[in-house]
This record gives C-alpha cells, sequence and structure tokens, in this order.
C-alpha cells in the first residue's frame, strides 16, 4: 500500500519512472485530456446555471489525474463501467466531446439520444458500457462482464469505477468476492474523493485506507495518491497486467478530491473553506505538468486547445435538435 505523506503526495512516487513506461507525445496526450475535462466541467457548471441542464450533476473537478491515469492504460478494445461522477473518465476514454456535451444538453445528436443526461452518458460500440444513477450500480455488472470475457477467452479487461461511497455497500462486498474466487479480469478503481454526500470517509470506515479490505477477498489492495497521474497509471498498469495473466481482480483506491459540492444541491455545510483551499494547492493539473518538465508557453497553448475545444461542443449541442416527443419511449425496456 503506498501510504500519503501530510502534504499529499505519494510515498512511493509513480513520477521517477513514468518516463520508461510512456512516450511523452502519449503523456503530453494526457496532460491536453485532463485540460479538456476541467474545461468540460466548468462549462457544465456554467450552462447549469444558466438553466440549460436538465436535471442535477455531478463535477469531478480535482479528481482529473484519477481518470486520465487509469483509463490512459486501456484501450476501447477493453470496458468501462461508470459512475455517476463519470464525465472525466468518459472523455479520458476517448469520447467524442461534440456528442458528449449534446447528451448533456439533451440533444439527439448526443450518444444516448439526448436521454442519458450527465449521470447514464454510455457508448457501448466503444465498449463504454454507461455510467450508473445508482451508487456501486455498476459493481455487480462488473462480475458479469467478467465472467463474459472470462467464457469467451479474450485479452480483455473491465475497469470499474465506483466512490468510497459504495464501498460500503452491499453490492461491494458480493462483487469482489465472486470476482476473486473466479479470477476475474476486473480492475475495481474507487475514487476516495473523502465524502460519501457528506459523509466523511474517516467517519465511515474503521480502517486506515479501503483498500486494506481487499485481504478479505485475497487479492492484492493498493491505495495511490489519486492527484497524481503518474502513480495511478501505474497502478492499473500493474493491475491489469495481472488480470491478462489470468490471476484475477486488484482493487486500487485511488485518493483525491472533489473541489465541488456532491451535486448542484449540495451546500457544503460539512466543510470548510480552508479544506477544499488546501485540496486546490494540489491541482493534479499543473503537478502532471511539471512531471513532464513542459515550458509554460506550451502550458498556455494546450489550455486554449482545450477551451477553445469546448467552446466548439457547446456550438455543436446548441445547434443540435432536441428528440422528437414521437420517440419518446424508444429504448425504453422496463
Amino acid at each position: 500500500m503506498n501510504d500519503m505523506t501530510p502534504d499529499g503526495a505519494s510515498a512511493t512516487d509513480g513520477a521517477s519512472d513514468f518516463g520508461a513506461q510512456i512516450e511523452p507525445g502519449r503523456a503530453r496526450e494526457m496532460l491536453h485530456t485532463m485540460m479538456v475535462i476541467r474545461a468540460f466541467e466548468e462549462r457544465a457548471q456554467e450552462l447549469y446555471s444558466l438553466g440549460q441542464v436538465h436535471g442535477t450533476m455531478h463535477l469531478s473537478i480535482g479528481q482529473e489525474a484519477t481518470a486520465v491515469g487509469a483509463n490512459f492504460v486501456l484501450t476501447t478494445h477493453d470496458y468501462l463501467l461508470n459512475t455517476h461522477r463519470g464525465h472525466g473518465h468518459v472523455l479520458a476514454w476517448g469520447a467524442d466531446v461534440d456528442r458528449m456535451m449534446a447528451e448533456f444538453l439533451g440533444r439527439e445528436a448526443g450518444y444516448c439520444h439526448g436521454r442519458g443526461g450527465s449521470m447514464h452518458i454510455a457508448d457501448v460500440d466503444a465498449n463504454n458500457l454507461g455510467a450508473n444513477g445508482i451508487v456501486g450500480g455498476g459493481l455487480p455488472i462488473s462480475v458479469g462482464v467478467g465472467l463474459s470475457i472470462k467464457l469467451r477467452r479474450t485479452a480483455q479487461v473491465c475497469l470499474t469505477v465506483f466512490g468510497d461511497g459504495a464501498a460500503n455497500e452491499g453490492a461491494f462486498h458480493e462483487a469482489l468476492n465472486m470476482a476473486s474466487i473466479w479470477h476475474l479480469p476486473v480492475i475495481y478503481l474507487c475514487e476516495n474523493n473523502q465524502y460519501a454526500m457528506s459523509m466523511p470517509a474517516e467517519r465511515a470506515f474503521n480502517i486506515e485506507r479501503i483498500s486494506q479490505r481487499a485481504c478479505a477477498y485475497g487479492i492484492p489492495g493498493v491505495t495511490v495518491d489519486g492527484n497524481d497521474a503518474a502513480a495511478v497509471y501505474r497502478a492499473v498498469s500493474e493491475a491489469k497486467v495481472r488480470a491478462l495473466a489470468g490471476d484475477g481482480p486488484t482493487l486500487i483506491e485511488s485518493l483525491t478530491y472533489r473541489w465541488k459540492g456532491h451535486s448542484k444541491s449540495d451546500r457544503e455545510a460539512y466543510r470548510t473553506r480552508e479544506e477544499v483551499r488546501e485540496w486546490q494547492k494540489r491541482d493534479p493539473i499543473p503537478r502532471f505538468a511539471g512531471v513532464l518538465g513542459l515550458p509554460q508557453d506550451e502550458i498556455d497553448t494546450l489550455w486554449t486547445e482545450a477551451k477553445a475545444r469546448i467552446d466548439v461542443a457547446v456550438a455543436f449541442a446548441r445547434n443540435s435538435p432536441e428528440p422528437n416527443v414521437s420517440t419518446t419511449m424508444e429504448g425504453v425496456y422496463a
């Protein structure tokens, strides 16, 4: 287990050998994707405030390193089961930003024809099996996906993302136990962003790290600094190698922090502004830029490109038609 030092850095820093694992162009793409995610989330917040987004949404600003570090290990040949706070994972998986923004704004051109919205974006053709509005809802599904991979004998893995709150659902224990005894190729990624709605993780668990629960199922449990994209990349890489070798699942706890509330209705009375500011000092984007050693002018260019890409996506979404009312029941099976 890689414990966290007081300043939030990983005691075993994944950055030192990161260059040996991934070529510079790919690393630069990771940084740019983190910026696109941040720009998407900030614009999503703006669009919501303008009344252009229906329902609620769950922002992952501050958690970009976990999404990018994990998903850049995998390919669309693998599978993704996402969480309701999953915009970052969808973008890191390689989603088309135009179609994603269209879905977000409830337009026909969206991935789910405007019917899924923020919490249910899926792209089955790219093996993104979708997010789930049910807390921990992807955990039981992961067992079915993992079993399918094993029975078909394909060289694939399933990344299953969930939060610290979901780790206290019964489905968490049932899924990990079954995946363990069947040696299924599933990577369980727990995004511990310190709060399940308003419940601090330190009050919800009587153990130091959620990853310690892995020992009950006879599988590896690893805790990494979730604001260090290189550390997350390394942990998921090791888990993928293990899964492809037939050695079964791994539980990875990624320690990170959400800068915004649980959802748009959250008044955040359970934490202080000082706490949020302290975590914002650990912003994963400039941290990863520092790892890559890029000059400031190149970093500025990447930010400009990311924000411009979101501008294009918003324009595309706004110019896309809304779903035809006559097709409302299409795709409804229950």
